[in-house]
């Protein structure tokens, strides 16, 4: 007779099956397929040719008649909710720009977060310098950009920057899936460097993916919360508030790092300082 498997084992060999299975998706995804996207265009379709034949019946006198050949098939639309409003990026883009906006500082800078999410956010009240490995053109009045290597920094003297942020990015640095060299240390160095351009009293604002620490290559790295926390205490910074994303997509403020070793894949926000706390 089989031994009876425990729970924290059965919980175990169902996220390794859930991880095997999103890697096979991501590689089959990868050259082009998607047995998902697949599945809902068939499904799709009876209702497209449908609504083709009821439109071309109804449109015969119409301002915008159906030709045969004018055919642009979008298939699973219709399954969709109206957006997104959760989720690890709606939630850190708020989070930061919000944050950054209550600060009012004089510059910021960035490193490899959304252009089209975070970045346009706070370009809505003032402007933004993005450094990226990969190359950005751009006109975007208030945006300026510098194409470098962030795991130094090395454009930027010591304690020169009074706001300063990356969302979603670290996680990536050294695995090669940016064009970037491979590097295990990557993000370590560009926590150190964070920390060194940061002038004392300035702001940083940090989101990376927190909870059981390990490596998924090469798409990013999860960590420890207490990881970040002790990698930047190392380097004179200290934590000014924390909030997260939960693995369902909620946004949970002002929470305690604590809470999250144990998650999957939920998203860490730090927001953090150069120096000693300042008194009352």
């Amino acid at each position: 007779m089989t031994p009876e498997r425990s729970a924290p084992a059965v919980a175990t060999r169902a996220r390794v099956l859930k991880r095997c299975g999103l890697a096979l998706g991501s590689v089959i995804g990868t050259f082009g397929f998607s047995p998902r996207q697949l599945l809902h265009a068939l499904q799709g379709t009876p209702r497209f040719i449908h609504g083709l034949v009821t439109y071309r019946s109804r449109a015969r006198h119409a301002v915008h008649p159906m030709p045969i050949g004018a055919l642009y098939p979008i298939l699973t639309d219709y399954r969709e909710t109206a957006g997104v409003a959760e989720g690890h990026y709606f939630h850190q883009d708020l989070w930061a720009a919000r944050r950054i906006c209550a600060a009012q500082p004089e510059q910021h800078l960035d490193v490899g977060s959304r252009v089209d999410g975070f970045v346009s956010h706070v370009l809505c009240f003032m402007p933004v310098s993005v450094v990226d490995v990969r190359p950005l053109v751009t006109d975007v009045e208030g945006l300026s950009f510098v194409q470098c290597d962030a795991t130094t920094m090395a454009e930027w003297p010591d304690s020169s920057l009074q706001s300063l942020s990356s969302l979603h990015a670290v996680e990536h640095f050294g695995l090669g899936r940016y064009g970037d060299p491979i590097d295990p240390d990557g993000p370590f160095k560009a926590m150190a460097a964070f920390s060194r351009v940061l002038r004392p009293g300035g702001r940083l604002y940090f989101s990376v993916p927190i909870g059981r620490e390990r490596v998924e290559y090469n798409a990013h790295r999860i960590f420890d919360p207490l990881t970040i926390l002790d990698t930047f205490e190392r380097h004179g910074l200290r934590l000014v508030a924390f909030s997260a994303v939960d693995d369902l997509g909620h946004f949970v403020a002002d929470a305690s790092p604590n809470d999250f070793r144990d998650s999957d894949y939920s998203c860490g926000l730090f927001e953090l300082t150069k120096g000693p706390p300042t008194a009352d």
